[in-house]
């Protein structure tokens, strides 16, 4: 079966988030990354979470409650985070169905690029 990309980018799973996940490739942009990590979050996978975590940012361990279902992203905006740039910002809506309730996520995150590789440093959430 085809399953479509949860990062909503219109490509199928195999093809455009699951080889960040599985390591067989390199997010190219912090927004690749970006969508990268929601893809992450939809499919329960904390270990890539943690590896695309700036190191001295990123918590000791990520625990995913297995109730909440994140099913859409939008993004608002990208500044740098290209192909040449070693930083960037990407602004986004990420949304979740809760037992408890759903809801939306909005972040301005900000990236870095080492060896080649984006990694999340931290964001900030609007209210």
């Amino acid at each position: 079966m085809i399953k479509a990309c949860p990062c909503l980018r219109g490509e199928q799973f195999e093809n455009c988030c699951k080889p960040f996940l599985r390591g067989d490739a390199l997010p190219p942009t912090a927004e690749h990354l970006m969508r990268s990590r929601f893809s992450a979050f939809s499919v329960g996978d904390a270990d890539y979470l943690l590896r695309t975590w700036y190191p001295s940012t990123a918590p000791g361990t990520v625990e995913l409650d297995p109730t909440q279902r994140w099913y859409r992203l939008d993004i608002h905006a990208a500044q740098l985070g290209g192909l040449m740039d070693t930083t960037g910002k990407v602004e986004f809506s990420a949304f979740y169905t809760h037992p408890d309730g759903n809801g939306v996520l909005r972040e301005a995150s900000r990236f870095v690029k080492e060896d080649r590789r984006w990694l999340y440093v931290d964001g900030v959430t609007a209210g």
